[in-house]
């Protein structure tokens, strides 16, 4: 295939390095300089004069034409005039290779930049093989059609800690936040001293809240997890061998699942008590059973913990395998997503079935979500036979996968940057910047709120422009120094909303 890449002089440099080194044997380019400094202000005029003096050499000989990803230009009229398509390539320079990579095997777009378009291609294609890949697998059983074991995509359970002591509206609120987040399973976290009626209660609510979507309960109190059984619960956590004789036979006659964990601490024993434990279950009837070898946290034994689970799984290559990922992010003062990412890969090449985590501190908020993008990520992976890159999912927050280019700041009369000491009200009022919650808007979404003094004027977005451009356009401020000094406020209200981080006005972000 032939590619023409329309540029402007600047980049043409750019360009060319970026066809030398791209790894795309059976593409040939040609690039194509226009008569004009900057790329993103190609037109059909430009590109006409460029392939015009092009041919006066030789004959542009093309199956595509890419200009920049920051064109806004319409080529259609050209295109046909030319009789060849012209597409959006992508916005910068280096992301040419990648997208010669795709151009014979994909239709690029008009409108949308290559870049920002094989994105949008890859996550679709990972969604439809990730739905391809379930709907694929037997699975060892199902809690209300949730499938588990067999090779299906590692669950999500997340636990509603404390579930016994909130208040209705509060559970329905995390119980609505962990949905969002791709909960598979909802657990009750059960408080010390809880009661069945408590029990009964919390139980109800969470179904009531979500009918559809599996619960469970956290306990080794037997009459605890008989009050979960007698109230509707689909899974038990845990069983060992003091309780499994009292509750055994009112797990099996109910058909709830439960994880079966090992009595002994000491890890030369561990997996023998969890081998006679699941024994046990199954004598009593126990059909649907999970195995938790228990994941110590760091410090308390995680490498003998993980050689446990490798050695169960050498032992038994079947039962559905529990991992309580929680137990070592909420105890580790380090940002939780590439902890989630790390062991939800680890317990992938262990075939492990369900991944359990609270959100109990504010360290380990977005645990739920960062685990099911792992367990997305994982199957993917899996079923691709590669490491978990490049799957069309990620969990990069802070880093990025390619860095932009620096720009060269040449000598010259360069003007150093010093801030104003000096601050004047501006006559129109002040803001109060904050993050919140709308109340009665039916949503839990947080917003930015801007609160203008003395109007009173409540300005709520998502954005630091959107509400930016509505403070202009209601006309709330008068002084240059106040927008500056706006904008850079709701920046950091942004970040943080996006980060899932706490802002307070004029202070550091980080």
């Amino acid at each position: 295939m032939k590619v023409a890449l329309a540029t402007g002089r600047k980049a043409e440099g750019m360009v060319k390095d970026a066809v030398r080194t791209a790894n795309a044997a059976r593409i040939t380019c040609e690039v194509l300089t226009q008569d004009l400094n900057i790329a993103a202000f190609s037109t059909p005029k430009s590109l006409k004069r460029a392939l015009d003096k092009y041919g006066e050499s030789k004959k542009l000989d093309c199956n595509l034409i890419l200009v920049s990803g920051f064109c806004k230009a319409d080529f259609s009229d050209l295109e046909e005039e030319i009789a060849t398509p012209i597409r959006l390539g992508p916005r910068h320079a280096y992301d040419i290779g990648e997208a010669l990579q795709f151009v014979e095997e994909t239709e690029f777009s008009s409108h949308t930049p290559a870049d920002v378009f094989l994105a949008a291609k890859r996550k679709e294609n990972a969604k439809q093989q990730l739905y391809e890949l379930e709907s694929g697998v037997k699975e060892t059983f199902s809690l209300k059609r949730v499938k588990i074991g067999g090779g299906a995509r590692m669950k999500v359970c997340a636990e509603l800690v404390d579930a016994t002591l909130m208040q209705e509206d509060e559970l329905q609120r995390m119980t609505e936040h962990y949905l969002k987040s791709g909960a598979d399973i909802l657990d009750i976290g059960v408080h010390i001293g809880a009661k069945p009626a408590e029990v009964k209660k919390a139980v109800e609510t969470a179904l009531a809240f979500a009918p559809d979507v599996p619960i469970s309960i956290d306990t080794l109190d037997a009459d605890i997890i008989r009050a979960g059984v007698e109230n509707g619960v689909d899974m038990v956590l845990s069983l060992n061998s003091e309780n499994i004789s009292e509750v055994g036979e009112a797990i099996a006659s109910n058909n709830v699942a439960a994880v079966v964990i090992p009595d002994s601490d000491e890890a030369q024993k561990s997996n023998e008590s969890l081998f006679a434990n699941l024994k046990m279950a199954e004598e009593y009837g126990i059909k649907r059973i999970i195995a938790d070898p228990v994941l110590n946290t760091i410090g308390y034994g995680i490498a003998e913990s993980l050689y446990n689970y490798y050695l169960f799984r050498l032992q038994d290559k079947t039962t559905p395998l529990f991992f309580g990922v929680g137990n070592v992010t909420e105890l580790m003062d380090a940002d939780s997503v590439g902890i989630n990412a790390t062991l939800a890969g680890i317990a992938s090449e262990l075939s492990a079935d369900i991944l359990f985590t609270p959100e109990c501190s504010d360290k380990a908020r977005g645990s739920v979500r960062e685990l099911r993008v792992a367990s997305e990520m994982m199957m993917l992976s899996k079923a691709r036979k590669s490491a978990p890159k490049d799957v069309g999912f990620d969990l990069l927050t802070f880093k990025e996968k390619r860095r932009k280019p620096v720009m060269q700041i040449h000598d010259g009369e360069l003007i150093t940057a010093k801030k104003n000491e000096k601050w004047r009200l501006d006559p129109k009022g002040c803001f109060r910047i904050a993050i919140g919650e709308v109340e009665g808007d039916g949503k839990s979404d947080k917003k930015i709120c801007a609160q203008h003094s003395p109007t009173g004027k409540r300005i709520i977005g998502r954005s630091a422009q959107e509400i930016m451009d509505t403070i202009l356009r209601l006309n709330l401020v008068s002084r240059l120094e106040h927008v500056s000094y706006l904008s850079r406020e709701l920046t950091k209200a942004e970040l943080a909303l996006r980060l899932n981080r706490s802002y307070e006005q004029d202070g550091a972000l980080f």
